[in-house]
């Protein structure tokens, strides 16, 4: 994957880029390397939040959402030198991540996840699901519609998504469309049963 990403140009500071290490003095290569450590923890914590979001309106479980985001970050913590849009970068791998996970789960097994930082209580996990009322229905839309909706909901452009996804424009468009139709007919039957 690019660590080049021109889909979101506001996405780091438009400083003059920190070199990883010598030459210079000792003290010029801790103030350097402090200021990467600066940039990407404000990052992080500005993004790893949207990033699981992100992943479970893809349809992820949420702990295997906060298992790939916190990957992803590691991995862009590692890059971090080389990524140009940032943002844009960890949702692109995030997605991919996801789908590597899909493609290679053996059947699912029913053990609640261990605490973490970004899950601190699996056991709240289906009651926090239950109280996000579009998770089913973006669940339930086909793979294309709802990727399409998630990277939307993320807050990316039908342009910026189809160059993420190596997709059409126009077909993005029709696929939103599409979901936003069936979103709405979810809603209506939704309102009909209450």
């Amino acid at each position: 994957m690019s660590t080049h990403d021109p889909a979101d140009s506001v996405d780091r500071p438009t400083a003059e880029p920190v070199s990883p290490g010598p030459p210079g003095p000792p003290d010029q290569h801790h103030r350097a390397r402090q200021q990467t450590d600066n940039e990407f923890s404000a990052f992080y914590r500005e993004n790893i939040r949207p990033l699981v979001g992100f992943l479970i309106n893809h349809g992820a479980a949420v702990h295997v959402a906060a298992d790939i985001a916190q990957e992803i970050m590691t991995d862009a913590y590692r890059n971090w030198e080389r990524i140009t849009y940032p943002k844009a970068w960890v949702h692109k791998a995030a997605s991919r991540a996801l789908v590597r996970k899909v493609a290679s789960a053996e059947e699912p097994v029913d053990e609640v996840p261990e605490p973490s930082s970004l899950v601190p209580r699996p056991d709240a996990i289906a009651e926090w699901e239950a109280r996000h009322d579009a998770l089913p229905l973006l669940r339930s839309l086909p793979i294309k519609q709802g990727q399409v909706m998630a990277w939307t909901l993320a807050g990316f452009t039908p342009t910026d998504i189809a160059d993420h996804l190596g997709q059409r424009a126009e077909n993005v468009r029709a696929n939103l469309k599409n979901a936003r139709r069936t979103a709405a007919d979810y809603l209506k039957a939704r309102e009909g049963e209450q």
